[in-house]
């Protein structure tokens, strides 16, 4: 762990200022996005973080389009050479997800984690949400990365919506760094049956972070897309027309919101100064697969776009191993 403001190694906690990254990614548009994320990278590190987070698919942000089947880049990529630029600059921990292609030809949504020294570690997102099918593969790693002695537990998106997770980070982890891009449901119709569903998913993503948190017992730093949000519907001849849902934020491991940026804020950044150390969990560990219920149309609309998603990805985004 990078300099932190005091130690306690008795008790194997610090006190660090963190900075969690909201972003308003230009859907495929790499160097916009990257060069977004250094200039918001470089306001943290100026004034004073050692824990920065970027959100997922900070390079590239997410929606269903075309131009995403070629945006993933490699592991040495402009996105890796971003988080190592940042953390050796601020003398800090940095870490985000992006879609990445493999040496075996497969993109996947890995979360990489660096310090001033180079890259730390690495997680790769479980399994796509929705639309996400048609433009990488799970992972199957424990999302458990060493920082000098700390423990940084990684995690991406709707991966802080399931059992699964805490059961592999919980009481493992001092550190939770966790990233988003998180879209809202359509204003389609019957309006006041959508406006319904849309200010339970607004609630669910505020809620994620922290919660998880508790479930963990380690604070967490989460950040997240912001902005509008439009493209086509998988299968279906619509348009898709939203906006992210934000809620970037900073929390203790006992879920007390430090810091937090809403989405109608928009793209900046939000500091707060947490204790990174493990604590007992304040939530017990739900005995379903979800953590949060999902509701109907989006438990339909996971299924429906997995099962469009993956063959779209095999035509589309798999290549040849290098």
């Amino acid at each position: 762990m990078c300099p932190p403001v005091h130690q306690q190694p008795e008790e194997r906690s610090i006190m660090v200022l963190a900075a969690a990254i909201q972003l308003e990614a230009t859907l495929a548009d790499v160097p916009a996005n990257l060069a977004a994320c250094e200039r918001l990278g470089d306001e943290a590190g100026r004034a004073g973080a050692r824990i920065i987070a970027l959100p997922e698919f900070f390079s590239t942000g997410i929606g269903f389009a075309d131009s995403l089947a070629d945006a993933a880049l490699p592991p040495d990529g402009a996105a890796t050479q971003l988080l190592t630029t940042l953390a050796h600059r601020h003398a800090a921990l940095v870490g985000g997800s992006f879609l990445c292609r493999d040496a075996d030809g497969h993109v996947r949504n890995a979360y990489l984690l660096a310090d001033p020294t180079g890259i730390i570690g690495r997680h790769d997102k479980d399994f796509p949400t929705m639309w996400e099918n048609a433009f990488y593969v799970g992972g199957n790693d424990d999302g458990i990365i060493d920082a000098d002695g700390f423990h940084v537990g990684a995690a991406v998106c709707w991966e802080l919506m399931r059992t699964g997770t805490v059961r592999r980070l919980q009481g493992r982890v001092d550190l939770l760094m966790t990233g988003s891009g998180w879209w809202s449901i359509p204003q389609w119709r019957p309006r006041t049956v959508f406006d319904h569903i849309e200010r339970n998913n607004r609630l669910t993503a505020r809620a994620a972070a922290a919660s998880f948190a508790r479930y963990v017992g380690a604070p967490c730093v989460h950040a997240a897309h912001a902005g509008n949000l439009e493209c086509s519907m998988p299968w279906l001849p619509a348009t898709y027309r939203g906006h992210f849902e934000g809620s970037t934020m900073i929390t203790t491991a006992s879920g007390e919101i430090v810091a937090e940026r809403r989405a109608e804020e928009g793209e900046g950044v939000v500091l707060g100064e947490i204790t990174v150390g493990r604590q007992d969990p304040s939530l017990p560990t739900p005995t379903g697969y979800w953590l949060h219920k999902r509701g109907l149309l989006p438990s339909a609309v996971w299924h429906y776009q997995r099962w469009h998603g993956r063959p779209w990805y095999q035509r589309n985004v798999a290549g040849t191993p290098s």
